[in-house]
């Protein structure tokens, strides 16, 4: 196994002593903001570095294992021994495919929006149903979350939500998953029982971190504050606490009302903004590229990326890969991994051509 070329091993596990080494240092948790990006980093990269050592020792043993049960003439020791490497092929199939999530910010947390499409409580249950689905796989992948901001729907479900989703290589997945989400079902607020079809889009932003966006906070942006919706409470709607920031040039807009301070929520919607602003200059640049070298790029947000059927069959399809799933319910219970997977396959032969 060659740990220097794909994974760069020695030089990630020369980054993980830094990152121990300077978490040692008098003083470190006196800014609690700046101790809390490398604490992130050095999960990140003992992520990969833990798994790798791991492997590299396994597979020491079973040669070891191998040339012993040769020497003996062990039937049942080789069987043992190749058992064991069929196990090691997988777990290295799957560290190749985090290996892959190289990009500049595919290793930090990130901003993580569900958006209900046209159509009315349709769209905003399925919307609920898509958020449902991705909680579901936040959880299989250990991943934390917090809510930024809510909009419910009038009657069911929600129009939007974005969350704060933070673990190892979480934007690099997440990701994966940006685009229309679309549905195909009988509709249960249909007395007629009719087919309908509806759509949900996923948004992902990186979560910046100590990167520094060049913003004009006095000139080219407008706050301003409301008072947070909720279920009831003494804390709701007695304050103007929520926040919403308008960045004038773009029009991009942020809101933030899940921290009872008003101050909270400034800071909060202001390092969505800066994440918001920073991928929008990053998708002018790759459609300015695509322009020059007649690239028509990956699918954009704006595109239909996976079709769920529950009616008149059951299905689940995804439309850049082609990989097909009949188990709707698994995959609507957060069961992605494998459709990640393969698109994080797909996209890195096409980025090797």
């Amino acid at each position: 196994m060659q740990s220097g070329t794909l994974f760069d091993y020695p030089t990630r596990k020369e980054k993980m002593a830094q990152l121990e080494k300077r978490m040692g240092l008098p003083g470190f948790w006196d800014n609690q903001e700046a101790a809390q990006i490398v604490v992130t980093e050095l999960k990140t990269v003992k992520a990969l570095v833990a798994p790798i050592t791991d492997l590299m020792a396994k597979i020491e043993d079973i040669i070891v294992l191998h040339e012993l049960a040769i020497e003996a003439e062990s039937a049942e020791d080789l069987a043992e021994a190749q058992k064991d490497s069929g196990v090691i092929a997988r777990d290295l199939e799957r560290l190749e495919l985090k290996a892959m999530l190289s990009g500049e910010h595919d290793a930090r947390g990130c901003y993580f929006s569900v958006h209900a499409g046209a159509g009315g409580t349709e769209s905003c249950d399925w919307a609920e149903m898509i958020l449902r689905m991705y909680l579901r796989y936040f959880e299989r992948t250990g991943y934390s979350v917090e809510e930024v901001d809510r909009t419910d729907g009038e009657e069911a479900g929600i129009r939007s939500l974005t969350l704060r989703v933070t673990g190892p290589f979480a934007y690099g997945y997440l990701s994966c998953e940006r685009g229309v989400h679309r549905l195909v079902r009988i509709s249960p607020y249909d007395s007629q029982s009719r087919r309908h079809t509806s759509f949900a889009s996923v948004d992902v932003i990186p979560e910046l971190g100590d990167v520094e966006v060049d913003i004009d906070w006095d000139e080219d942006v407008r706050e301003d504050v409301y008072r947070a919706s909720g279920a009831g409470g003494q804390h709701v709607n007695k304050t103007s606490s929520a926040v919403r920031i308008t960045h004038l040039p773009t029009g991009i807009v942020v809101q933030c009302q899940n921290q009872r301070s008003q101050h909270k929520n400034r800071a909060e919607a202001r390092k969505v903004l800066a994440a918001k602003i920073y991928q929008h200059e990053l998708t002018k640049r790759d459609a300015e590229l695509a322009k020059l070298y007649g690239n028509k790029g990956e699918i954009a947000f704006g595109s239909q990326i996976r079709s769920y059927i529950l009616y008149p069959y059951q299905l689940v399809r995804d439309e850049r890969t082609e990989l097909k799933s009949p188990h709707t319910d698994k995959v609507l219970d957060g069961d992605l991994q494998e459709f990640i997977d393969t698109y994080l396959r797909k996209r890195a032969a096409s980025r090797a051509r």
